[in-house]
């Protein structure tokens, strides 16, 4: 189960378009890893977050200490495994572990508005967000980011821009 699920949770970070979770009631022990594994996060008000492990005598891995200190902070994660406390999702929301409160559809809703963003400059930011997550290297993330700049999509852009039109991006 854990080889399974640690590969699903980086998995998330290795994919080249923004994983939105939507997340409404409990997202208790692993439910907190799928959602500290996604790009963004939306909530309803009545959601909380908590990994239980302490009061289970078990000990998350490597990734999720480091991804939860990074997601939701410092302070909230020593909460979490220490304390084995759980965070709404209201008090997530001010310190930036959540990004929006709301339902299914105000998820789907900022799906269709990133869905309408340059696709190349994204995943190469997010190519870089992960590799600093990780402590690795950001090679990767400069040759991404130099893909972005040369793309017809950057073409696009400026011309859009200048236009004074919304930009037609298709990740060329």
């Amino acid at each position: 189960f854990a080889t399974d699920l640690g590969a699903v949770l980086t998995g998330f970070g290795a994919l080249p378009v923004p994983v939105i979770a939507a997340v409404d009631g409990p997202a208790l022990g692993a439910g907190t890893q799928l959602a500290i594994a996604t790009d963004l996060r939306v909530a309803t008000a009545d959601s909380v977050f908590g990994i239980p492990a302490a009061k289970l005598g078990l000990a998350v891995d490597a990734w999720t200490l480091q991804r939860l200190a990074a997601e939701f902070g410092a302070a909230t994660a020593r909460a979490m495994l220490v304390a084995a406390e759980n965070v709404d999702a209201a008090t997530l929301h001010r310190t930036g572990g959540v990004h929006h409160i709301g339902g299914l559809d105000e998820a789907v809703d900022w799906a269709h508005r990133l869905a309408r963003l340059a696709p190349l400059t994204m995943a190469a930011h997010k190519l870089g967000l992960e590799a600093i997550a990780a402590g690795d290297s950001l090679d990767g993330f400069a040759a991404a980011r130099e893909v972005a700049w040369n793309s017809a999509d950057a073409e696009e852009g400026r011309t859009a821009f200048l236009a004074k039109r919304r930009p037609e991006f298709r990740g060329e």
